[in-house]
């Protein structure tokens, strides 16, 4: 049987990512039948290898620079009182450069349609104000304006914008006043955003716009590419989201590994997708869909995924184990948790993409650390260790714990509240990471 052509692969990928990761399923026949794809080239195009290889077209690889995790809010206690008719400009700090982009958006906890009348994407120099004749406009399907239906992601076509590594992008999206009881968003950026009234995607700068600090349904960016370099996806908590580190600085720990990556010519076209959720879990939902949940959305189906760090437990170990007993709930074991992330591994295997284990920082003097749960940390933390499940292993833990005191961060690392690392710790944990994990 004759191969498909690239042009046909790349509308086999913008069906699979539009709906597969969604779950959309009644919407996937209406769309595969307008690209003419068929329900077999759907099949053979996953039997090619699609998510763990960086998407192959005509003229270079897409690959994922930058991403996030969504999630449900309610619109009714949303800040800007119901997204009536407002323009969002929203900044990423991309990892790896290339010479066009796709942004994906989502509406994938919606409940009803969402309407985008217009989006471009620019260079940001500062602020709100984008680079004088970077700005490029988004279309899906050729067109301006785009509605996404409930539970859906679309991927843009590409566009003609050159990024380089480690900047700052600007993507700028038009939402008209409409129903919206739920937004898909991802709450704790710790990036300043920016919104005004009205349709200004293409103003240079957002003048007197209001600040917010959340990701408003923009999923993730993807770059072209002229060398298939992979992605790497850093999957887990608050710890992976940076909470307490500086606002705008872009310290994460995902942040420091992106810019060692590129600063290293075995490993410089690797991008960094941080898929991290504040409050996240393994086997529960809470703040998020549980990490068992959400990876085949926010890891498998990344453009370009090549590796996944997993650094998650924590919130589940602190919930079950809380020192005071009225406040456990959703109680688990360390076998449980066990059985979780062997999971997440064996998924990640199946589709071709590596994984490597992150050991837990240390979290005695936490709100919710107990002596139950600090054993529970160890019995994860060993295991992680010793596993055969994992491709490699980062050791957080042992970074980042006071030698003297077992279970307690080093004091410089520490951000106070002795669960998060602050910008220190951060930086450590970045750059304990061996980078020879992603030459291979």
């Amino acid at each position: 049987m004759r191969a498909p052509s690239n042009d046909l692969r790349a509308a086999h990928s913008f069906v699979l990512r539009s709906c597969l990761v969604s779950n959309w399923w009644q919407g996937c026949g209406r769309v595969a039948r307008r690209l003419g794809v068929v329900s077999a080239g759907i099949a053979l195009s996953m039997a090619l290898g699609g998510a763990a290889r960086a998407q192959s077209y005509t003229d270079g690889y897409w690959v994922g620079t930058w991403g996030t995790a969504p999630m449900a809010y309610e619109n009714s206690i949303d800040s800007y009182g119901g997204m009536q008719g407002v323009t969002l400009r929203e900044i990423a700090h991309v990892s790896v450069g290339g010479s066009a982009v796709r942004v994906t958006l989502s509406n994938e906890f919606g409940k009803e349609p969402l309407t985008v009348n217009a989006a471009a994407i620019a260079v940001r120099q500062n602020g709100s104000e984008i680079a004088p004749g970077t700005s490029v406009p988004l279309l899906f399907g050729g067109r301006a304006a785009v509605v996404i239906p409930p539970g859906a992601l679309v991927v843009s076509d590409a566009a003609a914008l050159a990024v380089k590594p480690l900047s700052d992008v600007a993507v700028s999206l038009y939402v008209p006043s409409q129903p919206m009881t739920v937004i898909s968003r991802h709450g704790f950026a710790n990036q300043t955003n920016y919104e005004v009234s009205g349709n200004a995607v293409a103003a240079p700068e957002l003048v007197g716009a209001k600040t917010f600090v959340s990701w408003d349904f923009l999923k993730d960016i993807a770059v072209k590419s002229d060398a298939e370099g992979g992605a790497v996806v850093a999957f887990g908590d608050s710890i992976t989201d940076g909470a307490h580190s500086t606002r705008d600085a872009n310290t994460r720990w995902p942040d420091v590994l992106a810019a060692r990556l590129l600063g290293d010519r075995k490993t410089a076209k690797t991008g960094v997708i941080n898929e991290g959720i504040g409050g996240n879990r393994v086997l529960h939902d809470g703040t998020g869909p549980s990490a068992l949940e959400r990876f085949d959305r926010d890891v498998i189906a990344q453009p370009g995924v090549k590796y996944v760090i997993v650094m998650e437990s924590i919130n589940d170990i602190g919930h079950a184990a809380d020192p005071d007993p009225a406040h456990r709930y959703d109680i688990v074991t360390a076998d449980d948790l066990i059985f979780g992330l062997t999971q997440l591994a064996e998924r990640a295997h199946m589709h071709g993409i590596k994984v490597i284990g992150a050991t837990l920082t240390p979290y005695v003097g936490a709100k919710y650390q107990s002596a139950e749960g600090e054993t529970m940390r160890q019995t994860v933390n060993h295991w992680i260790r010793t596993s055969k499940e994992f491709d490699g292993v980062v050791d957080f833990d042992k970074v980042t714990t006071d030698p003297a005191r077992a279970g307690v961060y080093l004091p410089a690392d520490d951000s106070g509240d002795h669960l998060h690392p602050g910008d220190a710790g951060y930086k450590a944990m970045g750059d304990s990471i061996d980078l020879k994990l992603f030459a291979k």
